[in-house]
């Protein structure tokens, strides 16, 4: 049994994908500025959401510098962060139909907003933000994180009855709720 569990866990390496937490987490190239890219996949209430974004590491440096309060921000690393899904999805007051988005944030005190945003071109990049771009803003709490991440991490949240897009850094955690449309 050992070894067929040895077996399996070098096949998923070789496919480039490890499953964690319900999500698929696949390496993608790393960027220009040297942070690792992912794409993470969810399957959630009939949806398929995934997430493609640089994982910048904190370093040592202060959240409060990398996150700055008032001013969006890319939320990742280099090209813009990109929420692809099947569905239509429902963040507070802002549906997006299935289609392709852009991720920033807008991080306060004691609350956040998310930003999506229409992705103009494929590779476009994260910086600087482009309000003329944006659809909608949509609420999202935060918190400090149990344990810190060193990386930026999302996570799609299942554990209550509405699913919630979470993403955290450092010991910042942050949560939006959202519906799974027909």
């Amino acid at each position: 049994m050992q070894k067929l569990t040895s077996v399996i866990a070098g096949a998923l390496l070789v496919a480039g994908a490890v499953v964690a937490h319900g999500q698929t987490v696949t390496p993608m190239a790393t960027g220009r500025g040297g942070s690792a890219h992912v794409r993470s996949t969810w399957q959630v209430n009939g949806a398929t959401i995934s997430i493609e974004y640089g994982r910048p590491k904190l370093k040592g440096r202060p959240e409060g510098e990398l996150m700055p309060l008032g001013k969006p921000w890319r939320t990742g690393a280099d090209v813009a962060t990109i929420l692809t899904t099947d569905r239509p999805l429902t963040f507070g007051a802002v549906t997006l139909a299935p289609g392709r988005y852009t991720i920033n944030t807008e991080p306060g005190q004691s609350a956040w907003q998310l930003i999506f945003g229409r992705l103009k071109t494929p590779d476009q990049w994260g910086v600087p933000y482009q309000p003329d771009l944006e659809i909608g803003r949509a609420a999202a709490t935060v918190s400090r994180a149990t344990v810190p991440d060193e990386e930026l991490t999302f996570y799609v949240d299942q554990s209550s009855s509405a699913p919630a897009l979470r993403l955290q850094w450092g010991t910042t955690s942050v949560s939006a709720p959202f519906v799974v449309g027909k």
